[in-house]
């Protein structure tokens, strides 16, 4: 399978003031920090080596994560340096390590789905990137998808309109090349990828059905709370 690249190092300033001592990646969510429970799932989906992208306090999440041995897996780090790259600026900084094709995911989501489906959907579209999407309809934060008969037609998080019903999932794939204009240390947000992308036709979209978790905010963390506590062993 695919190397997964873990975005990583921004501020968490929504988490405040979790997150003045500590990244976001290390709140502990039913008493096991967040990132471990990414680790875990990746490890129980085929993934064998993580690239993780980190900034604000990152050192921290290296102290805790190590090799990513305890976790089964190899585990690489990106750093910001002395200025964060946002989250293109970071994916753009880490290429050495992503490989040619690579997953991309949020350091503040926990996705309950298939990642091997994902990947072959990817392989077979032949497109720069796909973007997986939840049918949303505001839910959970603004709809900012245009997909309709398995094809997604634009991702629009800058200005998302009405016809959107579909949201970012949080997981992706991308081909390196997809990052060739824009230029290293560069600071961009992941999202104009995917939007450039999007409207060149060059990326696909992935329908998931499960609803994703998220740390990102204090209302995202409760409800993560809820779910692995009531998946915790008895």
């Amino acid at each position: 399978m695919l190397t997964v690249g873990i975005l990583a190092g921004g501020m968490a300033t929504r988490l405040r003031p979790i997150t003045e001592s500590i990244p976001k990646a290390l709140v502990e969510v039913a008493g096991k920090p967040f990132i471990c429970r990414q680790l875990d799932y990746l490890r129980e989906q085929g993934v064998t080596r993580v690239v993780l992208c980190i900034g604000h306090l990152g050192h921290m999440i290296e102290n805790v994560v190590g090799d990513g041995a305890a976790f089964g897996l190899e585990v690489l780090y990106s750093p910001d340096g002395p200025r964060l790259l946002g989250t293109g600026g970071a994916v753009k900084q880490a290429l050495p390590l992503l490989g040619e094709s690579f997953f991309l995911l949020y350091g503040d989501s926990f996705l309950p789905i298939a990642f091997a489906p994902v990947e072959a959907a990817f392989l077979r579209s032949r497109k720069a990137g796909l973007m997986t999407v939840l049918e949303n309809g505001d839910r959970w934060d603004k709809s900012n998808v245009l997909f309709r008969d398995g094809r997604l037609i634009e991702y629009n998080k800058q200005a998302p309109r009405p016809e959107m019903k579909y949201i970012d999932y949080g997981l992706g794939l991308l081909q390196a090349e997809a990052l060739a204009p824009y230029p290293s240390g560069e600071v961009f947000d992941i999202a104009e990828l995917y939007h450039a992308l999007s409207l060149a036709d060059d990326l696909a979209g992935y329908e998931v059905h499960e609803r994703f978790y998220e740390i990102g905010s204090h209302s995202g963390l409760k409800e993560a709370e809820t779910y692995f506590s009531e998946r915790q062993p008895q």
